[in-house]
């Protein structure tokens, strides 16, 4: 009895404590992005490099609806001194088109298209680049992914934060406004759940930070080995983010979200890129089993329980109350990440949020299932500690 007694006051100091710490993740979040994100060009310092050349390294697979209109951003960049390094592995990928179209519509913009890859490791994406990278002229490589898309001025706002200690510039990832459930669910996931830990972790000294778009210092690239350094995983950016802060760099993050715009989504291809990011997660960091219980409803289950442990309020009647808490912080936190007025009203905003709640636990019990990670065209098995190898079909 004794022993019980004691598991059970444990549990709910547990409990207080992930109210506090889950709570702060809220407000840090909702108070940086008022603060920092959607700023004027005004409102920014004018950083040393503000006219540093920057070499925009962009892999491409595939063409979606969205693609040509959003890589055409990229050729309309109000920057003086930029080049665009397109990079396709196959020779047949219909991409080559868009890109041939592209550059013709351009020719005044300084862009080159490479074909073919180079093989150096199990990393498909790293393999695509670097023909482009090794051909690169500037001291700043931005590698930003084709689904994103960009306004005139953001290069200028990522070049804006690469100041004298910082060797790495990236964007918070969310979601432009498109049709459908699917994109409002992505919206949603985009603007409330991922921010809130993205945020919460770059503010308090972890270096969080996702490849979608990311600037970074060359020559420091290359004394960790260049990128041929990270084709051993599946998840170069977190790698590569880690070797530029081991060598004392900072990280800042810009005041423009990267967009990711891809003509092609659905609940089922979100389901799976949140499985995929689960299992790396867990691969990488240990401490990913715990991320469960941050999550709204396991969460106020547990501080639930200890309050009705603890003080004998009702325990149900707190659940309640604080999910509609985690709900309307959300909203606002989503709003403040949108920068405007949302494209989908009040109801749709809150049917997708329940049901994007509802899913977490279900991804992370399926990232646990089955270790194997589907990416692009390829199958992996993981390794502790973020290496992974092929699984070739015999």
């Amino acid at each position: 009895m004794a022993v019980l007694d004691v598991a059970m006051q444990g549990l709910a100091v547990f409990g207080f404590l992930l109210f506090g710490v889950l709570w702060l993740m809220h407000l840090m979040s909702i108070i940086y992005v008022r603060l920092h994100l959607h700023k004027k060009r005004s409102e920014v310092k004018q950083a040393f490099v503000q006219l540093a050349g920057v070499s925009l390294l962009k892999p491409l697979k595939g063409v979606d609806p969205n693609l040509i209109s959003n890589l055409e951003t990229f050729f309309t960049l109000d920057y003086p001194k930029y080049e665009i390094l397109l990079c396709i592995q196959d020779q047949d990928d219909p991409a080559v088109d868009v890109c041939k179209k592209l550059l013709g519509k351009y020719p005044n913009v300084d862009a080159r298209l490479f074909i073919g890859g180079k093989k150096v490791g199990i990393n498909p994406k790293i393999n695509n680049l670097m023909p482009g990278y090794e051909g690169a002229k500037y001291g700043l490589v931005w590698i930003c992914d084709s689904g994103i898309r960009v306004k005139p001025d953001t290069l200028m706002d990522l070049t804006n934060q690469m100041t004298e200690k910082v060797g790495l510039v990236h964007g918070l990832p969310y979601v432009a406004d498109r049709q459908g459930f699917a994109a409002t669910l992505e919206q949603v996931y985009f603007g409330t759940s991922h921010p809130r830990s993205y945020i919460s972790a770059n503010v308090t000294g972890i270096k969080c930070v996702t490849g979608m778009s990311c600037l970074m210092r060359k020559d420091v690239l290359d004394q960790a080995g260049g990128l041929v350094a990270f084709a051993q995983y599946i998840a170069e950016d977190y790698f590569m983010a880690k070797a530029i802060a081991d060598r004392g760099w900072k990280f800042s993050m810009a005041t423009q979200v990267a967009l990711q715009n891809s003509g092609s989504y659905s609940i089922g291809q979100f389901q799976s890129r949140m499985i995929r990011w689960t299992k790396l997660r867990i691969n990488m960091l240990p401490a990913t089993v715990l991320e469960p219980v941050s999550e709204c409803f396991l969460a106020s289950l547990i501080i639930g329980w200890a309050a009705h442990h603890v003080f004998r309020w009702d325990m149900m009647v707190f659940f309640m109350c604080h999910c509609l808490a985690w709900f309307i912080s959300d909203y606002i936190q989503l709003t403040g990440v949108q920068g405007g007025a949302l494209c989908f009203s009040k109801l749709d905003f809150a049917v997708a949020w329940f049901i994007r709640e509802s899913m977490a636990v279900q991804i992370f019990l399926s990232a646990l299932w089955d270790p194997t990670i589907s990416w692009r065209t390829g199958r992996y098995r993981l390794r502790c500690g973020g290496t992974a190898e092929e699984i070739l079909d015999v």
